[in-house]
């Protein structure tokens, strides 16, 4: 009795493994957890991960992932044709900001001074001009510091035209999520959305707000969301291929 109870609480375990699908050969991160009752399969930036039940045997794990073996395949290879390549924090590379590059302008300076928008370019001032971990914390930082009450703005337009009243907005650092809504009207609103054209940023915040008057994703939804945004299909296929 008392090993069962241990095991259902057990921690998740984590282990990095590979597999021949639809020939080729896949490296996975396996978690294994007491909670789980399926086995679930999940892609995104990190490449795939599979989750399953602690105590599933391989040969279920395996008939899975040969089912799954295209789709794994054709969601990776999709994935990474839509993935932006890694900034490079140096000066004279391009930043994107509402959809535009900036000129990145890196700049030494023995006092800390936030970056400046000039134009088209982003000045940014450290310590050390080498110091691309530094440059990145700056960029970042600024790009939040702009999301923030662009974000707030476009709700406050879009709110009235749904006739909905959100209860806050907040800024998200999620991984897979370009915002969400909650039936409390709470907005997250992702902060990665200030890279994008203001087109697409206004297509997640009408998106979200939507969902203050149908929390689903009905025809009636659809509706909603078309009527603040009537080319909002274009706008989320758009979306659609921009990596997260």
């Amino acid at each position: 009795m008392f090993k069962r109870l241990r095991n259902l609480v057990a921690p998740p375990t984590v282990e990095q493994r590979a597999a021949l699908l639809a020939g080729k050969r896949i490296t996975y991160t396996l978690k294994r957890s007491g909670r789980r009752r399926s086995i679930g399969l999940r892609i995104d930036d990190r490449g795939l991960t599979v989750s399953m039940p602690l105590r599933a045997s391989e040969r279920w794990l395996h008939s899975v992932l040969q089912d799954k073996a295209r789709w794994v395949v054709e969601k990776l290879e999709g994935w990474q044709t839509h993935q932006p390549p890694k900034p490079r924090w140096v000066d004279g590379e391009a930043v994107p900001f509402l959809g535009e590059p900036l000129l990145l302008r890196v700049r030494q300076s023995l006092f800390a001074a936030p970056a400046q928008h000039r134009g088209k370019e982003l000045w940014v001032f450290v310590a050390d001009e080498r110091d691309a971990a530094r440059i990145e914390q700056a960029v970042l930082h600024w790009y939040r510091q702009q999301a923030e009450p662009l974000f707030a703005g476009r709700m406050a337009h879009y709110a009235p035209l749904l006739d909905v009243v959100p209860r806050a907005l907040k800024i998200s650092a999620a991984k897979t999520q370009w915002g969400s809504c909650t039936a409390r009207g709470i907005l997250r609103l992702n902060e990665q959305l200030i890279r994008l054209p203001l087109r697409l940023i206004d297509y997640v915040v009408v998106h979200e707000l939507a969902h203050l008057r149908e929390m689903n994703h009905s025809a009636a939804f659809w509706a909603v969301v078309e009527s603040a945004c009537p080319d909002y299909a274009k706008r989320r296929r758009e979306l659609k291929t921009v990596a997260l």
